[in-house]
């Protein structure tokens, strides 16, 4: 029933057509939760800390949900998108919400709005709007001590931005992602992003470039919102012990920062004993932004950054001669960011014995994003193997209603990866005569074939297309993962020339190091797969 709310691709692309009064998006979600039977004002009880950002918001979100919770605090959080189940995205005391609550509360929001419809409005909230409702119900319910609702898309007509007097707002990096919602320039994500600011309501943000960082400024001005800039997290360790954080790459020491600084400001809002004892440092004006306090970080916020969890996001798994770094990256900053940590992690890791190392990428993109500007910035990671498959953990997807997306089909997606696979092989083969692409054609055997375009005998790295996840896994790791291990691959599946030297390469080889990225949804279907746990 829940997926039944998706949003059909076709009614999205109207949507843009028209672009309507966005304020209007604001106003039929607020109609929605009085007919859930909430009022606004109800969501000031929950103590909010409003996150939004292009990259890292998620992450910030989990440092700072981590902290308050090691002070003893019961916490809520919602988050976007899920990895492996839906109930990931409203969470109490860092744990998705059980079956049994998501249903109960799913039904009784379902049936509410069911009743209260009339011929003047929809019945039903499109899907990530019903989550949300449902997310501000149960913690209402479940009466936690505070909130963490990170953004959707965008801030100022994201339907999260119902929330009237947050405790404090925060906005990690911003980036290029979202264009045809949010616009193609930073500055101008940079107006939507500082639409979560709220008059009097204290906001930190992390360093970004002038232009929009302006943009924050000024809209934090006309809104008369107190807006802080977080000084680095080095700042913080001076004098005290360098902090260790949970999730790897240098990139999340941004996000610790802003998280430590969000913490902070709600404890002190809170009149919370133990916020950190200030250091002596003089105020600086950066931009014309003041710069956020620096302080000595409490035990509990160092067990905090330290127990944050985070999957999908530079998590490494390590199986036998296997090591899967999965990172859900899908914009330019941040593969950027996902390619410095890869590189990093392969030269921190130990060679066990001589022999054969294979480095494999697994890549999706989707949406309107530039995959052939992402794929580039991977080239120098060196990929023996690049292999590319849609976000579908089987062709037959039954019995994953979690993962379902109902507004592709299933020739769109494939025809992408089709694409990725071209792009790269372009620019593997920068001197390749063109004529070298003939169409793509399926190989007899059906849905369970491998789609591959013909591949220059004479280029440096191996391409291969695969028609779901699940064989994507399989061929990677010819049965050497001791806890993928699937039932036989469908006869014919690895008979193309590459699959089948390819196979010969990663049965021998030592160690093979994946990197999974381009898509959170990849990194979910891959993780529903690698760890049949999350399943439970």
């Amino acid at each position: 029933m829940l997926n039944t709310l998706q949003t059909n691709a076709g009614y999205l692309e109207q949507v843009k057509r028209q672009r309507g009064d966005p304020q209007t998006q604001l106003e039929a979600m607020e109609q929605y939760l009085a007919r859930s039977g909430l009022q606004v004002e109800d969501l000031d009880g929950l103590n909010i800390i409003h996150v939004t950002g292009t990259k890292g918001k998620g992450s910030t979100c989990a440092f700072t949900e981590c902290i308050l919770r090691s002070y003893g605090l019961k916490t809520g959080f919602f988050s976007s998108p899920h990895l492996v189940q839906v109930r990931e995205r409203i969470r109490i005391n860092g744990q998705p919400i059980s079956p049994e609550l998501f249903t109960k509360h799913f039904w009784r929001l379902y049936h509410r709005l069911e009743e209260t419809k009339d011929s003047s409005c929809v019945s039903m909230p499109p899907y990530f709007r019903f989550l949300t409702l449902m997310a501000f119900h149960v913690f209402l319910q479940e009466k936690v001590d505070l909130a963490v609702v990170e953004v959707g898309i965008g801030g100022a007509y994201d339907c999260t931005n119902i929330i009237r007097k947050p405790v404090v707002c925060g906005v990690s990096s911003l980036g290029i992602d979202h264009t045809s919602l949010l616009g193609d320039t930073l500055e101008k994500i940079a107006w939507q992003k500082g639409g979560i600011f709220k008059q009097g309501v204290p906001a930190f943000t992390v360093l970004q470039p002038e232009g929009p960082l302006a943009v924050l400024r000024d809209r934090a001005q006309q809104i008369s919102c107190p807006l802080y800039l977080c000084p680095p997290l080095e700042a913080l360790e001076e004098g005290g012990p360098p902090l260790t954080l949970g999730l790897e790459g240098e990139h999340q020491r941004s996000n610790a920062a802003l998280a430590l600084q969000l913490a902070r400001c709600w404890l002190q809002q809170q009149d919370h004993q133990g916020a950190g004892e200030l250091k002596a440092s003089r105020p600086s004006l950066l931009w014309q932004l003041p710069l956020a306090p620096t302080f000595q970080p409490t035990s509990h916020m160092q067990l905090g950054l330290r127990n944050t969890e985070w999957p999908g996001r530079t998590q490494v798994l390590r199986r036998g001669p296997l090591t899967w770094y999965l990172d859900g990256a899908h914009t330019s900053n941040s593969v950027q960011a996902c390619v410095r940590w890869f590189r990093q992690a392969l030269q921190g890791s130990q060679r066990l014995s001589a022999g054969p190392e294979v480095r494999v990428l697994l890549f999706n993109s989707t949406g309107d994003r530039d995959s052939a500007a992402l794929l580039k910035l991977l080239q120098p990671c060196q990929f023996d193997y690049a292999v590319f498959c849609p976000n579908l953990t089987e062709v037959a997807s039954t019995g994953s209603a979690d993962q379902q997306n109902f507004t592709v089909t299933l020739d769109h997606v494939l025809l992408r990866c089709l694409e990725h696979q071209q792009h790269w092989n372009r620019l593997d083969e920068e001197q390749a005569s063109p004529d070298l692409w003939s169409s793509p054609s399926l190989e007899p055997g059906g849905p369970a074939s491998l789609l591959l375009a013909p591949r220059p005998p004479h280029s440096c790295a191996s391409s291969l297309v695969f028609s779901c996840i699940s064989h994507a896994l399989q061929w990677i790791s010819q049965g050497r993962d001791p806890v993928f291990q699937p039932p036989r691959p469908p006869r014919g599946l690895f008979a193309h020339p590459v699959a089948a030297s390819g196979a010969s390469v990663l049965q021998e080889a030592v160690a093979i190091h994946v990197l999974v990225t381009g898509s959170l949804h990849l990194v979910g279907g891959v993780l529903k797969l690698l760890e049949p746990s999350l399943s439970q």
